[in-house]
């Protein structure tokens, strides 16, 4: 893919990420879904090179760059076939949130091992009875004391059984209004009352989705992250990372299968020539390279504008990246398998198994239909229907 928009060092960054990833490959990945084992060989080296914490404050051990470049790293693993998901929940959402409103000790505690890939971290925020509609979360925190006590549930967290804790986004009554206002808290996974429980997923990846119930669980008053009258500025600053990076995991995922696909075409011969010389295999193949590539730029226009501090012009932008990845690996993942017929459903070529998770790209963390409505309400001025 191009790179000409990229700066010498991110194009260094690109070829030493994508000499890592072809060093494990989809081989690596398979072989440690088959053995429900999690990629720590993979993360470890990641980590030791510095690409997991390369978003970061350098002053916590990080790299001290942005999400440009960790969209960079995680796009590159994808497309070499071993993709991280981890890394849009521990340094991109949860090393966000804490590197720009945590105190002090939370910034210590947390963002060295964060960045080292000594410590992970998960997030919860969707709930069996609030999905898209944030406003109905119903996981609540009230005072006792000095303490905070949560009750809630959660669903589809990721990662929880390999995450020192979780980031957990509940509701606390505002003392003047009466009114509920998201907050977020950081739960150990030892803490009393935290019980997760693995939800049984089609989806063949290393990372474990979970059910969380909070009963009563009880966290000093440290565990609330930043001010807790700017809950929603908090979690946005979450959430547009979150965008960025399953942009990146689409499109990592999409170039992949587009590879295999063009590598196929290249040699399998039916008739006189190689079937990638037939346009009715070869139009599509560059139709799905195209929308790739549109994706990929919104996704450097997203990381960009975040980057730079512009939080509404990053949600937008997030947005619309995370939309056209979805769409784009979705279309590349059907035209790689198409393209081999038959063998793109065999295990050797491991192309079928990514039919199911190039779906996560459209409906994680948020459906492409909010996603249009996000467009609708933000950018053209239509009036809600809801």
């Amino acid at each position: 893919m191009s790179t000409v928009l990229e700066t010498e060092e991110h194009q260094a960054l690109r070829a030493a990420v994508a000499a890592l990833g072809k060093r494990y490959g989809r081989d690596y990945m398979t072989s440690v879904v088959r053995d429900g084992a999690h990629p720590r060989e993979l993360w470890a080296e990641a980590a030791k090179l510095g690409y997991l914490g390369v978003n970061l404050p350098e002053e916590y051990g990080g790299g001290g760059s942005g999400m440009a470049e960790l969209s960079i790293v995680l796009e590159e693993l994808g497309a070499a076939g071993s993709p991280l998901l981890m890394m849009v929940v521990s340094p991109a959402i949860c090393g966000t949130v804490i590197a720009r409103f945590g105190t002090e000790a939370q910034k210590r505690q947390w963002l060295p091992g964060l960045a080292d890939g000594s410590l992970t971290m998960a997030f919860g925020i969707t709930e069996p009875d609030a999905g898209s509609n944030s406003h109905r979360i119903t996981t609540t925190a009230r005072r006792d004391g000095e303490e905070w006590v949560l009750t809630g549930r959660k669903v589809f967290v990721s990662g929880v059984d390999i995450a020192d804790a979780t980031l957990i986004v509940g509701r606390t009554e505002d003392a003047r209004s009466g009114r509920l206002k998201p907050c977020l808290f950081i739960v150990p996974r030892e803490a009393s009352g935290f019980q997760r429980s693995q939800i049984d997923m089609e989806l063949q990846a290393p990372e474990k989705q979970f059910e969380l119930v909070l009963d009563d669980v009880r966290l000093p008053a440290d565990a609330l992250v930043g001010d807790e009258d700017a809950g929603l500025l908090q979690l946005f600053a979450g959430l547009n990372p979150e965008r960025i990076m399953t942009a990146a995991f689409g499109i990592g995922m999409g170039r992949y299968a587009l590879g295999r696909a063009v590598e196929y075409a290249k040699t399998r011969q039916v008739w006189k020539e190689p079937i990638g010389a037939h346009q009715a295999i070869a139009h599509p193949l560059a139709q799905a390279h195209i929308e790739l590539e549109l994706a990929r730029l919104m996704m450097q226009k997203a990381a960009r504008l975040y980057d730079d501090g512009d939080d509404a012009g990053a949600g937008e932008a997030a947005n619309m990246a995370k939309y056209a990845a979805g769409e784009a690996c979705v279309k590349a993942v059907d035209q790689a398998v198409h393209t081999l017929g038959g063998n793109g459903l065999t295990r050797e070529y491991g192309l079928g198994s990514l039919i199911t998770a190039s779906r996560v790209a459209r409906i994680a963390p948020v459906s492409r239909e909010m996603i249009l409505n996000y467009v609708s309400h933000q950018s053209l001025g239509l009036p809600k229907s809801y």
